[in-house]
């Protein structure tokens, strides 16, 4: 299993930098598809990444359309405000792809509207606009985890000093 994080022309460094470390933490693939408000080698992308950057598995596609070309099949779930389905109604399949617009604007409707049974959102109180795009990268990437089980992923935590019992 690998889940794939698409990101759809993301802005800011430390979102894509917060992104990268979780992908790296859970095993899933991260997708850029430009254009990057940013460029890769940006030390505020570095440094919300950590020392994980290296360990990520990232692919970059020059627009929406060749990255549908290099994954052949992929069906993103689209992670927007305007969704009518919230995120935990979606079924995540074990190798899905996660898409997320840009802070500035999200994903574009035109493309909400060809994908609308897979435009999914995360409930939100009165007129708060959105969240912060990393914490909605993590809030629906966890429902994906949790619902195929987390796979491969350490279920246990230990304590360093002491025993739990």
């Amino acid at each position: 299993m690998a889940l794939n994080i698409v990101l759809l022309e993301p802005e800011i460094p430390a979102n894509t930098g917060n992104i990268g470390r979780t992908c790296v933490a859970v095993g899933a693939r991260l997708h850029l598809i430009e254009p990057l408000g940013f460029r890769l080698s940006e030390k505020d992308l570095k440094r919300a990444g950590m020392d994980y950057w290296p360990q990520l598995d990232m692919m970059t596609y020059t627009n929406y359309e060749d990255f549908l070309r290099r994954n052949p099949g992929a069906k993103p779930w689209m992670a927007t405000t305007k969704g009518q389905k919230l995120y935990t109604e979606a079924a995540f399949e074990p190798d899905c792809y996660l898409m997320f617009g840009k802070e500035s604007a999200g994903i574009p409707e035109e493309l909400l509207l060809e994908h609308k049974e897979r435009a999914i959102r995360i409930p939100m109180i009165g007129g708060t606009r959105s969240l912060n795009l990393s914490n909605s990268v993590a809030i629906v990437l966890y429902e994906a985890l949790r619902q195929n089980g987390f796979p491969g992923m350490k279920l246990e935590g230990h304590l360093t000093k002491y025993d739990w019992n």
